[in-house]
């Protein structure tokens, strides 16, 4: 995962104004403009995305900590030059005040299973013999558990967002052909082939709309 993922991902999920995104890096010390907040949120296959560095992106998960809990007094937090999932992991902890337990159940929300001493390796000193690397997959349920404790999706939502263009189409397709150049019930069919006999004579063949258009499925 990309620091602009992540950062598109967070902001989703404490549904922040690009102004509240730029007060959160200026807790740390760090001054961002609107103009550089919309081009780190631009989609990946933008070319006019601007790549997030580990080192603003670390003011921003510092700044985070001290919306979240407060500013405490003496030395402000390190902006980091290098950041890594195990280190962004950790300030999502910190800022949100989670517990392990309050960890595998967000990834459980996302269907993500984990024990708690595999959690507690990511959380060790690099050099330890326990430590672990985290995975994008692990970054990844795991803020889809913060979305979904914080910002949830209705179930109705997300299926109407699922395929909304496909559900017009066949909406508009079906409208065309019951609102079609359709042929009056009032009007008449006349075979220009028909015999005519003399009683048949002045007389028309009487169908109805759905013997020439078929029936309307």
């Amino acid at each position: 995962m990309t620091n602009n993922d992540i950062l598109r991902r967070l902001r989703f999920c404490f549904n922040y104004s690009d102004k509240k995104l730029c007060d959160i890096f200026a807790l740390a010390d760090v001054g961002v403009t609107i103009e550089q907040i919309t081009n780190w949120l631009r989609k990946d296959e933008d070319k006019d995305q601007v790549n997030l560095s580990d080192h603003v992106f670390s003011a921003f998960l510092n700044g985070l900590i001290i919306e979240k809990r407060g500013k405490k007094d003496g030395q402000m937090p390190t902006n980091e030059k290098k950041l890594n999932n195990n280190v962004i992991l950790t300030k999502l902890k910190i800022a949100l005040t989670l517990k392990a337990e309050d960890i595998i159940e967000l990834l459980k929300v996302a269907n993500f299973n984990i024990g708690k001493s595999e959690l507690s390796a990511f959380f060790r000193k690099p050099d330890h013999k326990h430590y672990r690397e985290c995975k994008d997959q692990v970054l990844r349920n795991f803020l889809k558990g913060i979305q979904q404790k914080f910002r949830p999706i209705k179930e109705n939502q997300a299926q109407s967002d699922a395929a909304p263009t496909s559900q017009v189409k066949i909406k508009q397709i079906s409208n065309n052909k019951t609102q079609g150049a359709r042929p009056s019930k009032s009007k008449l069919y006349v075979n220009p082939k028909a015999a005519k006999s003399k009683k048949e004579t002045g007389k028309t063949l009487k169908l109805k709309p759905e013997d020439i258009w078929g029936k309307q499925e």
